[in-house]
């Protein structure tokens, strides 16, 4: 059972998602919470602390706490999978399987998941979608000792990655991103039904398990209209999160 700090910090968590508490506003002082959620203003303290520490609400002591940013973000410090983050968001998941192969492991793919040149890795082509609209190109390589349990997954299964959690108890534990922009190619344009050369936000990503074995290594492709990746600076945290919507300078 989760401790009444906790529960409370979720609480506000899901008011600053209902926009009860906008960016920019302050949230109550701790006297006014502790009143209304019926416990100490130390529980309230251990409450705010979380949300400062997520970036959410402003750290300064003594002071009513100011809203920073919502939590339709996905911090790219918490590894979190596609689907995951759109049900955190309320928005509804999807996935498909445009093609599936298996090939020789090129030098790059030996390279990112340890294998030795030439192993079989499988190639899979996946479009994920928001609420029906597709946003997103993944193009994912599996590492050998993984790819049969990949290839039992229906192609429509919105996460692949609780899914092998499910089937085979895998926990993807670390993951490195390099983002960048690319112009959308030919097969790029028609998938996500964007003009050729319309820009697209590229993360390039490595996935391994707790003991750093590679699992997986993919270049994702997000329509640029759809997604944005924002950064929450203070002294405390640097946290690179993914949003939906238009990007904003």
């Amino acid at each position: 059972m989760a401790a009444r700090h906790e529960e409370i910090a979720e609480e506000l968590r899901r008011a600053i998602d209902r926009e009860d508490y906008t960016v920019g506003s302050l949230l109550p002082a701790e006297t006014e919470l502790a009143a209304h959620y019926g416990v100490s203003r130390g529980t309230v303290r251990q409450a705010v602390a979380a949300l400062a520490a997520e970036g959410l609400i402003g750290s300064r002591q003594g002071a009513r706490r100011v809203v920073l940013a919502g939590r339709r973000g996905q911090s790219f410090t918490e590894l979190c999978s596609f689907a995951r983050w759109a049900q955190a968001m309320g928005r509804e998941a999807s996935g498909h399987v445009l093609s599936s192969a298996y090939r020789p492991a090129t030098p790059e793919d030996s390279a990112r998941l340890q294998l030795p040149p030439g192993a079989p890795v499988l190639h899979i082509l996946r479009v994920r979608g928001l609420d029906g609209e597709r946003v997103l190109l993944e193009r994912t390589v599996y590492a050998d000792w993984i790819a049969p349990a990949v290839e039992r997954i229906e192609p429509e299964c919105p996460s692949v990655t609780q899914r092998l959690y499910q089937d085979e108890g895998l926990v993807f534990a670390y993951g490195e991103h390099l983002i960048d922009a690319v112009a959308a190619g030919a097969q790029d344009a028609e998938l996500l039904g964007v003009r050729r050369t319309s820009p697209l936000l590229r993360v390039r990503r490595l996935t391994t398990t707790r003991e750093g074995r590679p699992v997986e290594w993919s270049d994702d492709r997000y329509r640029a209209d759809a997604v944005s990746f924002s950064v929450h600076n203070s002294t405390g945290i640097n946290a690179l999160a993914r949003k939906t919507g238009p990007a904003m300078g």
